[in-house]
């Protein structure tokens, strides 16, 4: 059973803006469906791209949409106020992204506060799509926030030891985008997971807009023959993400969610 722990929603209803000139092509819930057949998805995270800013509406009817065992991970201006975010994590939102990688909404300079911020007022953690050739002068911001989550393996051999070290600190590594990194998957998640086994993520990252490759099923195998270990799959594959965002009904107010 898999928890989806990336992938994007693309529903022309709602605002795109194009990033460096690029406008993905659709992809509703129900295609999302459709691509996931027979793969045995249990629930998942709906992601924010750089492309969707800080529109929330799209998000919103996507988790009305794929019900309570689905969740989503927003990007979210510096200045949103508590009650926005409040209001979010209500409506099964878990997270905020930063896209470091592709020149986001929101920058480096504003990371460290926005990433107390959510997690004082709801509990959540921050997801960087970030390039882990660019960490060595990120790595003394990250190491102090609250909980944080490398999107696709980090995407490069390079600065890849600087992951391990992230991850011996506490940060989750999402091993998604196969078809975009520039690495040995099946090395890089051994060696993630011999530094913490609760640090692995699988997820789709449909509907792979912009990666050479797309994810195929075969993904899901490539994961499960490298870690080669029922527990280390299992956690992998659904239970740390599981751990991690919580799928379902928020506490009552005034009871904030905890990280773990």
């Amino acid at each position: 059973m898999i928890f989806d722990a990336h992938f994007h929603v693309i529903d022309p209803r709602f605002p795109l803006v194009a990033n460096q000139g690029f406008r993905p092509e659709p992809f509703t819930c129900d295609d999302y469906r459709r691509a996931t057949a027979g793969l045995g998805i249990t629930g998942g995270a709906v992601v924010s791209a750089s492309f969707q800013a800080f529109d929330q509406t799209y998000l919103l009817d996507a988790l009305a949409t794929l019900g309570p065992d689905f969740v989503g991970v927003t990007q979210l201006p510096p200045d949103a106020t508590d009650d926005a975010i409040v209001a979010l994590d209500a409506a099964g939102v878990r997270a905020a992204r930063v896209n470091l990688r592709r020149g986001g909404p929101v920058g480096l300079d504003d990371l460290e506060r926005l990433a107390a911020r959510v997690h004082e007022v709801a509990g959540w953690h921050v997801e960087l799509y970030v390039d882990s050739a660019d960490l060595a002068d990120l790595v003394p911001t990250l190491v102090r926030l609250p909980r944080v989550v490398i999107d696709h393996l980090g995407l490069s051999r390079a600065g890849f030891g600087h992951i391990l070290d992230l991850v011996e600190g506490g940060a989750l590594v999402k091993a998604t985008g196969f078809g975009r990194v520039d690495l040995d998957v099946a090395g890089a998640v051994v060696r993630i997971a011999a530094v913490n086994p609760g640090a692995l993520l699988f997820g789709t990252d449909l509907p792979s807009t912009r990666a050479p490759r797309p994810f195929s099923p075969g993904d899901v195998d490539l994961l499960a023959d490298a870690l080669a270990d029922d527990d280390l799959v299992r956690a992998a594959l659904g239970g740390n993400a599981l751990a991690l965002y919580r799928p379902g009904p928020s506490p009552p107010s005034g009871s904030p969610r905890t990280s773990g």
